[in-house]
């Protein structure tokens, strides 16, 4: 994979802190392991840490156990995260698979859930999968419906203080941290 390396490599030049790769699916589903393997590992090569390595696995086209294997794959070539979708081939993230490649890589490589994320809850929803960070083209609006939860949670928190209740959980969960 000498071009995506060699444009790697002039990307850290030029001062990118972080890269996003896809892996080669159609090598994975093939089973060529050491191919997937070797390109993910080339462009680790040319953007050493501390530039951050986000491995695209396209998860839409792969089963269960392609995913296991890319997330292994991933981990063993240097990957700083393993990521869903490019959000441009098929549904993007779901939360099986989020959790699934949460499950894979534990704690040694992050997990970012990117494709079809629309809502504060589909966020909410993947973080509690195992996702440490959100890809959307969705973000302005989810962060007006944050805001806009948040200002309802404050009315009904106002609200309740005076009858001395507490908020219904399904509205403080959503900010919850656990």
């Amino acid at each position: 994979m000498p071009l995506a390396s060699e444009e790697a490599a002039t990307a850290v030049a030029a001062g990118a802190s972080e890269l996003d790769m896809v892996l080669n699916w159609p090598q994975l589903k093939a089973k060529d392991y050491e191919s997937v393997y070797t390109d993910i590992a080339a462009i680790r090569m040319m953007a050493p840490h501390p530039v951050v390595l986000k491995v695209i696995l396209e998860t839409s086209q792969l089963s269960q156990f392609e995913i296991v294997a890319g997330c292994k794959i991933s981990q063993a070539a240097g990957a700083d995260f393993v990521k869903t979708s490019t959000g441009f081939n098929g549904p993007g993230a779901s939360f099986d698979n989020v959790r699934l490649m949460k499950s894979i890589v534990g704690d040694s490589v992050r997990v970012k859930a990117s494709g079809g994320i629309k809502t504060v809850n589909e966020c909410v929803a993947m973080m509690e999968a195992g996702a440490e960070r959100i890809g959307t083209s969705n973000g302005v609006w989810i962060m007006n419906e944050a805001k806009s939860m948040i200002d309802e949670i404050t009315h009904i928190a106002g609200d309740t203080h005076r009858r001395n209740q507490r908020p219904a959980s399904s509205l403080t969960r959503t900010f919850s941290s656990s």
